[in-house]
């Protein structure tokens, strides 16, 4: 590799490479290739994404979300703020319900866009609810901008950041029951915290939750008409209008078979990086990459209906998401078993039904269920029919609507992707000093050991979703470190979509 001190055989010198095309991967191509760098990515599957691709797993016309379904985040996050994916016609659809939280007794609270009319529908704990989430729907770019940074910097935002810190320390500590009084609210706030897939009274869950159900009344929950993968297709359609290549079905094992470049961007996980460039590590490095804690992981199962869900609470026929575990004592066991090793009786399950606002995912009449169960990483178990039976407590009848079932089990997850070790779709366990701290404990979690070579996926800093800062922050401190350019990312990429910037604009800053 040119200038790294490691040797390429690939074929044709690039100024860089990406290997990995998921949301990270090609966040940060864009970003250097907005900078008027020639850039290559390599994918191992047949087909870019990662976690945004979306196939018809179960019958023919259904077309199931392999990974992530909702994304707040592609309005929210500061790179897709840059990228406007309605510039690229990626239609987000926004659900009336962004999620919902069914109760037994055909009760659910109701997380509606409108915050006032959730507040309303919490009763006695209406005004609870506004309070503890109204100045972070109100501020939420600062939020969401000190969210997705790189954990490095001082917040450009200090109010916000106070403001999110405090509400943190309460719903992360024994206080989190001290503002409610009944149990709705409690239920639904828990069960956004119960994404991080960890215990939800902690630090990190905590925040989650909170950025997450700040979003649902700032800018929603959006499924994108098509599917997941429309997001990326876009992205990789940008990149190669900016001169990028992708080349897929080409598994990297070594930096070795990289082309020589200056700059190298891993959108993998710690093993991944162990892989592919393990003897050449240093043994300390390569010591604490094998000490990073594997999270908490997920059964996804998809299914084919004939109809739609027969939710006992109604108004969850018009909700985006559903979380399907009962009360927030319910939560907190189940989370908690899956953290100790062990399978929850109930489960927590996550549900989505993109058919609420996209009707194009199944034949007409008909409708595909989105779920996963949490579970133990590295989970053998099928527990299609746990998420079936937590279905049908909130919706009796679910089980005759069933065409068709498509199961991936976590011990199977990386088979879709590599990076979902022992099925933790979330980069790595979602522990305060882990979030901050991934992949190893160093003030820049980007860099590797090796000059030229950066990690970039979700295991380095802010961590999961589909937002694509860690492809911006590597590629922030490749631009700096590799080739002397100091401009802004997010301004590069806003400039070249907007077409007031174009890979051959960029030529001057490459001869740096």
């Amino acid at each position: 590799m040119n200038h790294a001190g490691l040797g390429g055989s690939g074929r044709g010198r690039v100024d860089a490479v990406v290997v990995g095309s998921g949301p990270n991967g090609l966040a940060g191509a864009l970003v250097l290739a907005a900078a008027g760098l020639e850039v290559r990515v390599y994918e191992a599957a047949d087909t870019i994404g990662g976690g945004t691709r979306t196939e018809q797993l179960t019958l023919p016309g259904f077309w199931h979300d392999v990974c992530s379904a909702v994304h707040p985040m592609a309005l929210a996050s500061p790179f897709f703020r840059a990228f406007d994916l309605s510039r690229h016609d990626v239609r987000l659809l926004q659900p009336e319900i962004p999620y919902a939280h069914p109760l037994d007794g055909g009760r659910a609270a109701l997380a509606w866009r409108d915050l006032d009319r959730t507040a309303q529908g919490l009763g006695a704990d209406g005004r609870a609810w506004r309070s503890l989430l109204g100045p972070l729907v109100e501020q939420w770019r600062p939020l969401v901008d000190t969210a997705l940074s790189d954990f490095r910097s001082p917040p450009r935002h200090p109010g916000t950041a106070l403001r999110m810190a405090l509400r943190t320390l309460e719903q992360g500590s024994a206080l989190w029951g001290v503002r409610f009084r009944g149990d709705a609210a409690p239920a639904l706030l828990t069960g956004v915290g119960a994404h991080a897939i960890a215990p939800p009274r902690a630090i990190a869950p905590a925040a989650v939750g909170l950025v997450l159900a700040a979003l649902a009344h700032a800018v929603g929950w959006p499924v994108p008409r098509g599917g997941s993968h429309t997001i990326t297709r876009a992205m990789a359609a940008e990149l190669t209008r900016l001169g990028g290549r992708i080349i897929t079905g080409r598994r990297i094992d070594s930096l070795a078979e990289l082309p020589p470049a200056r700059a190298v961007l891993l959108d993998v996980a710690p093993a991944g990086l162990l892989r592919i460039a393990g003897d050449l590590l240093p043994d300390r490095y390569s010591r604490r990459l094998r000490a990073f804690r594997p999270g908490g992981a997920a059964c996804k199962v998809d299914f084919a209906l004939s109809g739609p869900v027969p939710w006992a609470s109604p108004d969850c026929a018009w909700a985006g998401t559903l979380h399907l575990v009962g009360s927030r004592a319910e939560a907190l066991a189940a989370e908690r078993a899956v953290a100790a090793g062990r399978h929850a009786r109930r489960p927590y399950v996550l549900a989505v039904q993109p058919g609420v606002v996209d009707a194009g995912r199944a034949p007409a009449g008909q409708h595909v269920l989105w779920t996963y169960a949490h579970v133990p990483n590295g989970s053998l178990l099928d527990v299609s029919d746990q998420i079936i039976a937590q279905v049908e407590r909130f919706a009796p009848g679910f089980r005759d609507l069933i065409l068709a079932r498509h199961v991936v089990t976590a011990a199977r997850a990386h088979l879709h992707n590599p990076n979902y070790v022992g099925g933790d779709i979330s980069g790595g366990a979602a522990g305060l000093w882990q979030m901050i701290m991934r992949p190893v404990p160093r003030w820049d979690p980007y860099r590797t050991p090796l000059p030229g070579v950066y990690l970039c996926s979700a295991s380095t800093p802010p961590g999961p979703a589909v937002h694509g800062m860690p492809g911006v922050h590597a590629a922030r401190r490749a631009l700096r470190h590799r080739f002397g350019i100091h401009a802004d990312p997010l301004d590069l990429v806003a400039s070249a979509v907007s077409g007031n910037g174009s890979a051959g604009n960029g030529e001057h800053l490459r001869r740096h």
